[in-house]
């Protein structure tokens, strides 16, 4: 079914930048200390383009709107790493250096602005890449080429800069559907709690990957087993690891359904324990499942549809890994692509692409549900959101 191939800006801010909107729902519940600089990756037209900045108070819950902090060009999913003061995006392009293939740009933050300064570019060794990873050394960078249906890794050299690929990975063939299916689309990439694995989701196969990661060369090769199977058509698109290290979940674009895996973090392997749906049971529109994430105490996973436009959440069995549908809470936007919880496991922030916002969300802990806060941040087709802590 498959083969693997292992080989080892110049605008200024917006005279008027991201609008800081509140509705009046009340205050939200303080959450426990923790101050962030907060970065959404935003598309559209190239006058809008980049990576916006926002200074993020946990604990009162108050934001300040910074401006865009850089010109990129779709940067459609960021990274941070465990070295504070660089950012790391990928340029969701086809072309770059007169050669098919996307971009990484690696950036340096300034803590007491936000703002960010461009180190370099390398080609991503693929077209359309989607997805970025640090491993937990923040010594390597590792990148999903959508269109390419390639994955590689990139040496973080002293600078903070992208040095030359240390690996790179092609995958090949196909799977049933014609349209989404004719061949590899690696969707994402993720380095496991120990570092010693990466594991990348592959939409075009309906995989998900396994390689050995050797932190000290950067390269990738086959696990073995090498992979996971889900069902046929599922496309899986991106993965989370469970906090206890026991667990994996992966969210399935095409078919909008969560898998989940009982993981074996000593030989890597990935064995499905169930596939759920991420929709309600009537629902007969047209969606299709993106962004997967679970809160830090373990206990429910989230997961995001574009066109029923809501965020599903689930309550997780921490002994069996099984998932239970809590319910479906409304993002108040069109096409959440993605969303993210804040590393104080207070907030879910769900970014709309299709309706230019980031809502803000109160998780709570006691069922998993999701409440509106009342805080809207107007983005411009925003993409994805991370946060770097700042104190």
């Amino acid at each position: 079914m498959k083969t693997i191939l292992c080989v080892g800006l110049a605008l200024t801010a917006l005279t008027a930048p991201f609008l800081l909107t509140l509705y009046a729902h009340g205050p939200a519940r303080a959450a426990a200390k923790g101050k962030f600089l907060v970065y959404v990756g935003c598309g559209g037209a190239k006058q809008t383009a980049g990576i916006y900045a926002y200074r993020f108070d946990s604990a009162s819950n108050q934001f300040t709107a910074l401006g865009r902090a850089a010109v990129a060009d779709n940067p459609s999913f960021l990274a941070v790493g465990p070295t504070r003061g660089l950012l790391y995006a990928v340029n969701e392009t086809s072309d770059f250096g007169g050669r098919s293939s996307g971009a990484l740009s690696a950036f340096s933050i300034a803590p007491a602005t936000g703002q960010l300064t461009l180190l370099n570019d390398v080609s991503s060794g693929g077209a359309g890449p989607c997805h970025l990873a640090v491993d937990k050394t923040g010594k390597y960078v590792a990148v999903a080429n959508y269109e390419g249906g390639s994955l590689a890794t990139f040496p973080i050299l002293p600078d903070g800069r992208l040095g030359p690929a240390s690996a790179f990975v092609q995958h090949k063939g196909a799977s049933i559907n014609p349209q989404r299916q004719e061949g590899p689309h690696v969707h994402s990439v993720y380095f496991s709690p120990d570092n010693r694995l990466a594991v990348s989701a592959d939409l075009g196969l309906d995989e998900v990957f396994v390689y050995r990661f050797d932190a000290s060369k950067g390269t990738l090769s086959p696990n073995n087993p090498a992979f996971a199977m889900t069902a046929a058509g599922a496309g899986p698109r991106h993965f989370v690891f469970h906090p206890n290290g026991k667990f994996g979940y992966v969210v399935n674009e095409i078919n909008s359904t969560v898998t989940a895996f009982a993981y074996d973090a000593h030989t890597g392997a990935l064995d499905i324990i169930q596939t759920v749906s991420s929709l309600p049971e009537d629902f007969k529109g047209d969606s299709a499942a993106a962004e997967i994430a679970i809160e830090p105490t373990g206990k429910f996973l989230y997961a995001s549809n574009r066109g029923h436009d809501s965020i599903a959440v689930f309550a997780i069995n921490s002994k069996k890994g099984a998932l239970t549908s809590v319910g479906f809470v409304p993002t108040l936007g069109k096409t959440p692509r993605n969303f993210a919880i804040d590393p104080t496991g207070a907030y879910l922030f769900a970014a709309n692409s299709g309706s230019d916002n980031v809502v803000e969300f109160r998780i709570d802990h006691s069922n998993g549900l999701l409440t509106p806060t009342g805080r809207v941040l107007e983005a411009p087709a925003p993409l994805c959101v991370v946060f770097e802590p700042t104190d």
